[in-house]
Formats: C-alpha cells, sequence, structure tokens
C-alpha cells in the first residue's frame, strides 16, 4: 500500500528540520582562536577580567572547535566581539547576555598596581611554567630545596618590562627568555654559595621584553638561557 498524504505531510517537517544548519556548528580556524585570544588581553588590560578568568577563557578559546563554542568566552565583554562570529541573540540560549544591551567599555585601561602579580612557590618539588601562560609585570619565585623553570618564549607578557623577585635557597631556578628579550640581574642583592649564570649575554642590554631581576640566590643557582634551537638551526 501506498503512503497516505498525512503520513507523507507528517515526515516533511522532519526532513525539513534535518536539513536545517546551525551557524554556531562552523569551525574555527587557528587565525581565529589567535584573534579571540588576542581579545581577551585587551579584557584583561581594561579590567573586565582577572588573572584566573583570563587563563581559563584562553583555554576554553585554545580549545574551542566551532564558532559557538568560540563565541562564548566574549559574549559577557562589552565592545570586544569575534569578527566573524554569529550574533549571540541568535542562539537558542546564550552561554552569556547579550553583548548589543551593554555600554560601550571605558576609554582607560586599567594601570596595573604594585600589588597585583603573580606569586610562585616551590618547596622541594619542581614548579615549571611553559607554552602560553600570563606574565604579569610582577612576578615572585619562592624555591627553597626545589627546581623551578619559567620559560618565557611563547609567554603573554603584559608589559615591556618584568620584575622577578627571586627569593631562592637551596634550589635552582631557571629563566628562558625569548630571542630579543634582555635581562638585568644588577639588583640581585645576594649569592651565597650559589652562582648565576647569564648564558644569553643580555644583561644591561635593551631589549624588548626586559627582565628585571631582584632578590636573593642563597645555596642554590639561578641560570638563564635563551630557548635551545633545533638540530638545524
Amino acid at each position: 500500500m501506498g503512503e497516505t498524504e498525512d503520513q507523507q505531510t507528517a515526515e516533511q517537517p522532519e526532513q525539513a528540520q534535518a536539513k536545517e544548519f546551525n551557524p554556531r556548528e562552523l569551525r574555527v580556524s587557528d587565525a581565529e582562536r589567535e584573534h579571540v585570544v588576542g581579545l581577551l588581553q585587551k579584557a584583561i588590560g581594561r579590567g573586565m577580567l582577572d588573572l584566573d578568568e583570563f587563563t581559563e577563557r584562553t583555554d576554553i578559546a585554545l580549545a574551542a572547535r566551532n564558532r559557538g563554542q568560540l563565541n562564548a568566552v566574549l559574549a559577557d565583554l562589552p565592545g570586544l566581539t569575534h569578527r566573524d562570529a554569529v550574533p549571540v541573540q541568535q542562539y537558542a540560549q546564550p552561554a552569556y547576555p547579550d553583548p548589543a544591551g551593554y555600554p560601550p567599555p571605558p576609554p582607560a585601561p586599567r594601570q596595573w598596581g604594585s600589588g597585583q602579580h603573580l606569586e610562585l612557590k616551590s618547596h622541594g618539588s619542581t614548579l615549571k611554567r611553559s607554552g602560553r601562560w600570563l606574565v604579569p609585570p610582577h612576578v615572585s619565585v619562592r624555591n627553597k630545596y626545589g627546581e623551578t623553570k619559567l620559560d618565557f618564549t611563547e609567554a603573554q607578557v603584559l608589559e615591556p618590562v618584568v620584575q622577578v623577585d627571586l627569593d631562592t635557597k637551596w634550589g635552582s631556578v631557571e629563566l628562558v627568555i625569548p630571542e630579543g628579550a634582555a635581562v638585568d640581574v644588577n639588583a640581585i642583592n645576594e649569592i651565597k654559595w650559589g652562582s648565576l649564570e647569564d648564558k644569553t649575554n643580555t644583561n644591561g642590554y635593551a631589549g624588548t621584553p626586559r627582565f628585571v631581576l631582584t632578590g636573593r640566590v642563597h645555596g642554590g643557582s639561578l641560570t638563564i638561557r635563551h630557548p635551545r634551537r633545533g638540530f638545524f638551526g
């Protein structure tokens, strides 16, 4: 028996629904992810995000596979939108409010205060930072009987000058700075039963970013170097 007219009519909406495409599912490229991370950097500079929020959203943006996931990290940030992302109001249930109704962002960016810094502690253990991590203008390293390695090669440095305050006792600290950067170790006030080795030979020279080291190295080692080149580098 052939299908009745009612059966054919009932199947048509299902067929039409199967052909619909949600713009949120459009795949995103590495360039789009990098663009959104740049917008998140502007947001933290304007005081709309703190360090933890920036790190969390950056991880989401870099792992995003489609525009819905990518735009979600920007939707509640006024004045910051992904140039190619689908507007939030088109979503059925947006993760954040529609930014269109927000007032424009404040004209002046936030200035970092002396108390806003990153403190890293290592006691009898190994602590490493590498890859894409956020570097505020002030970093404190507290190392006791441990090992600390800070690789700034791919880090997102917020200011051209970064103060790194060291308090190292019977531990080792290794700093890897990118090509074109420089260090200043003249403010290290104590090296006792320890060593300081600057393999970059950039102390006192101009460079961006510039890492100004202060504090002490007691019974340990401080090594500063550029990233190791490949076999054909």
